[in-house]
C-alpha cells in the first residue's frame, strides 16, 4: 500500500503542470520569470532605459504613470507611443569548491531573454469636464513575447541555483492621471494593476495519471496598488515671467510605489479507486512572482537650454519580502529556519541614479546615465530556492530624433533608441538541499556574476 500512495503523489505531481499551464502560469518550456519588473529591473521607454531612471521622475512621456504620474501634467499635448524592449541576460554560477557537487566551469544559469512589446498614450480629458483646470490621463502596457505572453511565471526550487530578479516578465499595466495643484507645482496618482490567478481541479485518476470526471474552475482577479507622484518647478513657483533667476530651470519631485505581486493559487483534490477513496489527497500550492517592494523616490534635476541632469535617489524595502514568502508553498522553506546559515534574508536598499540629457540641436538629443543598485539578498544561501544576485552597475546611452514637420502629420513625431548595460559584481553562495547526503552542510559552493545587455525603440506620435 506505501508504495502505491507514493505512486499515487507522483501521479498529482504530474498533473499539477497541466492545471498550471491550464492557467497561463507557466509553459511547456522552462519560463524564467524573476521577481523584478521592467519598470525597476531596467526601465520603461527607452528615455528611462538611456538615463538609468536618474530622469524618469522628470520624463513627461507615459511611462511617468509608473515613474511619476505628476509629470505627465508638464506637456499638454497627446501622444501614442508603441516600442519595443529586449534583454538579453547571459548569468552564470561557477563551482568554487566545497560540498559535495563536482565542480563547475562558468555554467551559463539563465540566458532566456525579455522580449516586450510596449504600448502607451496620454491625453488631456478636460473636456469631459465643466472646468477648464487641465486634467491628463495616462496608461502603460507592457505585454512579454512581443505581446503573445500575458503571464509568464515559473515558480520553483532548484539544485543548481536561480537568479533573483532576471528573466521575462508578467504583464506589465499602469493607468494613472495628473494635474497642477499650484503654480508650478503638480500632483498625480495612478495605480499599478497585476494579476492573481485561481485555480480548483477535481478529478478522478488512475495510477497511470489518466484522469476522468473532472471538474476545473479557474479564476483571476486584478490587485491595484498605488503610485502618487509630486513635481516642483520651483523657476514656474516663484520667478516671475520674464524674471531671470536661479531657480530657473530647478525642478524636484517624490514618488511612492506601493508593492505589487503576481499571485497564483492552485487547489486540487484527487481520488484513484481502489488506492486514494473520496475525499482524496489535496494539494495546494499558493505562490508569488515578480514582487515589486514599496518604493520611496526624491529626485532633483536642473537644467538650462540645451542640457539637463538629474539625480534620484530611490528607497526599496525588500525586507518586507521575507513575510510574504512565508506564505509562499513553493519558497517557504528557506525563511524563518531558526537562522541556520541557510536562512533566506532580504534587506532595504538605496539606489542612487544619475543622468543627463543634451540637445545636440532642435532634431536629435543624446541621454546617458549610470546607476549602482546593491543586491537586496542578505543571505549567501536560501535552503532548497538558491536564489544568487549580486550588487550590479548600470550604464545607459540613447538617442532621441524629434522631427517637427512630417508629411500628412499635424504634430511632431518622436524616434527613440536606447541601450543598457548592466554588470553584476562576483558574489559567492552556498547552495544546500536536503535531499543532499551532506545536509545540514552545503552541497557546493557557487561563484555568480553575469552581464545584461538591454536594447529598446519606440515611436511617439503626439496630437
Amino acid at each position: 500500500f506505501r508504495a502505491r500512495l507514493v505512486e499515487s503523489f507522483m501521479t498529482i505531481r504530474k498533473l499539477l503542470p497541466a492545471v498550471l499551464a491550464g492557467i497561463g502560469a507557466v509553459s511547456v518550456s522552462p519560463v524564467m520569470a524573476s521577481m523584478g519588473n521592467i519598470g525597476t529591473t531596467y526601465g520603461v521607454l527607452p528615455s528611462d532605459l538611456a538615463s538609468a531612471q536618474a530622469l524618469s521622475m522628470f520624463n513627461s512621456q507615459v511611462s511617468a504613470t509608473y515613474y511619476n504620474p505628476a509629470y505627465l501634467a508638464k506637456d499638454s499635448r497627446g501622444e501614442l507611443t508603441t516600442g519595443l524592449l529586449h534583454a538579453d541576460h547571459e548569468l552564470r554560477a561557477s563551482s568554487v569548491g566545497g560540498g559535495s557537487a563536482p565542480l563547475r566551469d562558468g555554467d551559463i544559469l539563465q540566458d532566456s531573454p525579455s522580449q516586450q512589446v510596449l504600448l502607451g498614450m496620454k491625453t488631456d480629458l478636460t473636456s469631459l469636464t465643466q472646468y477648464d483646470h487641465p486634467l491628463y490621463f495616462g496608461f502603460m502596457l507592457g505585454v512579454e513575447k512581443y505581446g503573445e505572453e500575458m503571464l509568464a511565471f515559473n515558480s520553483q526550487t532548484s539544485t543548481s541555483g536561480q537568479y533573483f530578479e532576471y528573466g521575462r516578465q508578467p504583464l506589465f499595466l499602469n493607468l494613472g492621471g495628473g494635474t497642477q495643484i499650484w503654480r508650478g507645482l503638480d500632483m498625480g496618482l495612478s495605480a499599478r494593476i497585476t494579476l492573481h490567478s485561481e485555480a480548483e481541479l477535481v478529478a478522478t485518476s488512475t495510477l497511470a495519471g489518466e484522469t476522468s470526471y473532472e471538474t476545473l474552475n479557474v479564476s483571476a482577479k486584478p490587485s491595484i496598488r498605488p503610485i502618487f507622484g509630486l513635481n516642483m518647478d520651483w523657476g514656474e513657483s516663484f520667478c516671475g515671467e520674464g524674471d531671470s533667476c536661479w531657480f530657473n530651470g530647478l525642478e524636484t519631485a517624490f514618488s511612492y510605489r506601493g508593492y505589487s505581486n503576481t499571485n497564483t493559487t492552485v487547489d486540487s483534490t484527487i481520488t484513484i479507486p481502489g488506492t486514494v477513496l473520496d475525499p482524496g489527497i489535496n494539494l495546494a500550492i499558493t505562490t508569488i512572482d515578480s514582487y515589486q517592494p514599496n518604493i520611496y523616490a526624491a529626485g532633483l534635476a536642473y537644467g538650462r537650454e540645451r542640457w539637463r541632469v538629474g539625480v534620484t535617489l530611490e528607497m526599496q524595502e525588500w525586507s518586507s519580502l521575507e513575510e510574504e514568502l512565508e506564505g509562499d508553498t513553493i519558497k517557504d522553506q528557506a525563511v524563518n529556519t531558526g537562522g541556520a546559515p541557510y536562512e533566506l534574508r532580504f534587506k532595504d536598499i538605496v539606489v542612487p541614479r544619475i543622468g543627463g540629457e543634451f540637445n545636440i540641436n532642435d532634431t536629435y538629443k543624446l541621454t546617458g546615465g549610470v546607476a549602482f543598485s546593491e543586491s537586496p539578498l542578505d543571505s549567501n544561501a536560501s535552503l532548497e530556492v538558491n536564489y544568487l544576485d549580486a550588487d550590479k552597475m548600470i550604464l545607459g546611452l540613447g538617442l532621441t530624433a524629434e522631427y517637427k514637420s512630417v508629411p500628412v502629420l499635424a504634430y511632431p513625431v518622436r524616434f527613440d533608441l536606447a541601450y543598457q548595460y548592466q554588470q553584476l559584481d562576483s558574489r559567492e553562495f552556498d547552495l544546500y538541499d536536503r535531499r543532499s547526503p551532506s545536509f545540514p552542510q552545503s552541497y557546493e559552493t557557487v561563484e555568480a556574476e553575469g552581464d545584461v545587455h538591454v536594447f529598446s525603440g519606440s515611436i511617439t506620435l503626439k496630437f
